[in-house]
């Protein structure tokens, strides 16, 4: 087991407050939130519990820092992005210790993705932050007036993100809200505060101006649901499971937020009989695993092919026993544990339904269940139909339903038997069936031949229930930049 550094056990033993207008403050309350290690159910510390009124307070902070925000030289604003990135890089140890701690993953998966990905993202905003241009129109009706637009912030921006990827999520919100201007209010999950509250030591550190980055702690009813309905909130950008997104609608309705809501997923693989089988199976196995099985696209319905479904089967039920169970800090451990009690619960439960509804577990893993902590068995069925629970719902655990088709047709109709529509992936050598198929998949991203790639300047987001909007890229900006029309007489 690798040791904890000292300075993130000194980090996690502070008095954990919320981060309003640049300061440290207690929350207005006396309630706690309990903090903990996923690996062995023991409580790591305590972080403030925000309610209605300190959600007040944060929202003020951001509205008063909104007009130096605003008219900061997008330079400035750039440098600032950018050098909380490099921070981060040069903390990048001490940030994955802090999320497998805190969230379960292990060390190594925080290391190769998440640090990257968010200082990359971090980064790549910095560079927009000097790029957002209206533009000039011709009227039809004559020449006679100037006519262009301008690319404006909405104003103060809610962010609630999601605890399977706790510093991530972050730089997914911060990054093009600060980089178009906006001022923020952000509520990491209950579940894993850690991370979102050291950012915020760096945000001081920085120098960004006070207030316009606001960290409130807190629970779902007691935070995010006065963050979401706030009137002086003017945008509401949302990661996380859909029965909760449908409420942050129905409370943004009382001044019309804006939204960007990325929801849950019931990604399809598609397995062609021509795909290159080593990597599909490696693929598959990723899609579905990766971060416990915690990921909104996780491709967790694997569709095969008759002629190759019993050797993928096989195959990937091989290459699951693989997998060792353990602590996130354990360098041997390749899964780590869920991030809650609730959450092995729920997992445990589907995984139950599958059996009692009818499917097969074929999987054999090797490796023993922890007795401590919140670790699921990976675990692969056969045998399920349309129906059934683990086949409908998404479960968001590690947990493969592998089924099959004969031909393209079906295949596509397999795939687009859900009400989610966030990922999918399609295995071929077949260039034009590639073509038909991802034509053919009612789904926000697509991926051949591989699975799960994110990159900052590559849009990213839903269809059906899925969500709207869309996170990474330059289309990401367009939900925090409102544009005005600006008409001259010029007579």
């Amino acid at each position: 087991m690798a040791p904890v550094m000292d300075s993130v056990a000194s980090f996690i033993s502070r008095e954990h407050q919320l981060f309003i207008g640049g300061e440290f403050v207690p929350s207005k309350g006396t309630s706690r939130l309990d903090v903990y290690n996923p690996a062995d159910d023991t409580v790591l510390t305590t972080a403030a519990a925000a309610g209605a009124e300190d959600i007040d307070a944060a929202v003020a902070a951001a509205r008063a820092a909104l007009p130096e925000w605003r008219a900061l030289p997008a330079a400035r604003r750039a440098e600032l992005l950018w050098n909380r990135g490099t921070r981060i890089t040069e903390l990048a140890d001490e940030f994955a210790q802090i999320d497998t701690l805190n969230n379960g993953k292990t060390t190594a998966d925080a290391m190769a993705v998440d640090i990257p990905l968010v200082t990359g993202l971090l980064k790549y905003y910095a560079g927009w932050a000097t790029k957002l241009e209206g533009r000039t129109i011709t009227p039809m009706g004559g020449s006679n007036f100037h006519v262009y637009t301008r690319r404006e912030p909405i104003g103060v921006v809610g962010a609630i993100i999601p605890w399977n990827f706790p510093l991530l999520m972050c730089g997914y919100k911060l990054g093009p809200a600060l980089a178009t201007g906006n001022t923020i209010v952000l509520k990491p999950a209950e579940q894993t505060p850690l991370s979102a509250l050291r950012l915020a030591e760096i945000i001081r550190e920085v120098g960004f101006p006070d207030g316009v980055i606001n960290i409130v702690t807190g629970d779902g009813p007691g935070a995010g649901a006065p963050l979401a309905a706030h009137h002086g909130v003017d945008k509401i950008t949302f990661t996380g499971e859909t029965t909760t997104g449908q409420k942050i609608i129905d409370a943004a309705k009382g001044n019309m937020k804006k939204m960007s809501l990325e929801l849950g997923g019931k990604s399809p693989s598609l397995v062609f009989a021509d795909a290159d089988l080593d990597a599909a199976v490696e693929g598959t196995f990723g899609a579905v695993y990766f971060n416990q099985g915690q990921c909104c696209i996780a491709g967790a319905r694997v569709f095969v092919h008759d002629d190759i479904y019993d050797e993928f089967t096989q195959r990937l039920v091989d290459r699951v026993s693989q997998i060792r169970l353990g602590p996130g800090l354990d360098p041997d451990s390749t899964m780590g544990p869920l991030v809650s009690r609730e959450q092995q619960t729920r997992v445990r439960g589907f995984i139950d339904s599958g059996v009692e509804q009818g499917a097969t577990i074929v999987s054999d893993a090797q490796s023993p269940v922890p007795e401590q902590g919140y670790f699921v068995r990976p675990t692969v069925f056969t045998g399920a139909t349309a129906d059934m629970r683990i086949m409908r719902e998404e479960i968001f655990g590690p947990v493969a339903v592998v089924g099959k088709f004969s031909d393209e047709e079906q295949a596509i109709a397999a795939a687009n038997d859900t009400a989610f529509g966030l990922c999918s992936g399609v295995w071929t050598r077949d260039s034009a069936r590639v073509h038909r198929v991802a034509a053919g998949i009612e789904a926000g991203t697509v991926y051949v031949n591989t699975y799960g790639m994110f990159d900052p300047a590559v849009p990213y987001g839903g269809f059906k229930m899925s969500g709207f909007g869309k996170e990474l890229g330059e289309e990401s900006l367009d939900s925090y930049l409102q544009t005005k029309t600006v008409w001259v007489n010029l007579d």
